[in-house]
């Protein structure tokens, strides 16, 4: 596998603060609003953006983690069984703002089942998606982010990873593409 940086460290940190002052600006100072990242990895996210918002804002802001194992369309199909997450909400979605958070949207099926998922916790007033990178063109369903870090394109048999410097040494958003030996 050939692999490309597509985000260096830097690159990591410059997108998250814009995307922390494209949320500030629609949610102002999120008293009706809440972030709630999907297990496992949309929760890095949401860590940094919690932090980097509520040093912005000068105020706690309310944060979530949702476990959608249950809610996703092939749980049954797997060979080996999925091992759920934890969920922490730990507070009322009813009528607030949700901003739901991943890492990568791809064919949209994860979010498919977080909303789902969200919907057992009551019925929020509105619900925006933010992703750190958007695989464009390759959706299965029809859904679309409202914050995007970056927007790539890539091929089917390609992988984006994103790595982060509390679990994996670095922040970075690195693109696999399969080396081809037939040429």
């Amino acid at each position: 596998m050939e692999k490309q940086v597509i985000l260096n460290e830097k690159q990591v940190e410059l997108t998250l603060h814009r995307l922390c002052h494209q949320l500030i600006e629609n949610h102002n100072n999120f008293s009706d609003s809440v972030i709630i990242g999907l297990q496992p990895r949309g929760i890095h996210v949401v860590n940094r953006l919690k932090k980097t918002l509520e040093q912005k804002l000068n105020h706690s802001i309310t944060c979530g983690n949702l476990d959608i194992t249950f809610y996703r369309d092939d749980f049954r199909r797997r060979e080996t069984p999925i091992i759920p997450s934890a969920t922490n909400i730990d507070f009322v979605i009813e009528n607030k703002k949700v901003v739901l958070v991943d890492d990568v949207l791809y064919t949209g099926r994860t979010i498919r089942s977080g909303l789902d998922a969200l919907l057992a916790y009551g019925r929020p007033q509105k619900v925006e998606l933010l992703t750190l990178i958007d695989r464009r063109f390759k959706r299965h369903l029809p859904i679309q982010a409202d914050y995007i870090g970056k927007a790539v394109d890539t091929l089917i048999s390609e992988r984006v990873t994103i790595e982060w410097k509390e679990t994996d040494g670095k922040d970075q958003v690195i693109l696999f593409t399969p080396n081809d030996n037939h040429g």
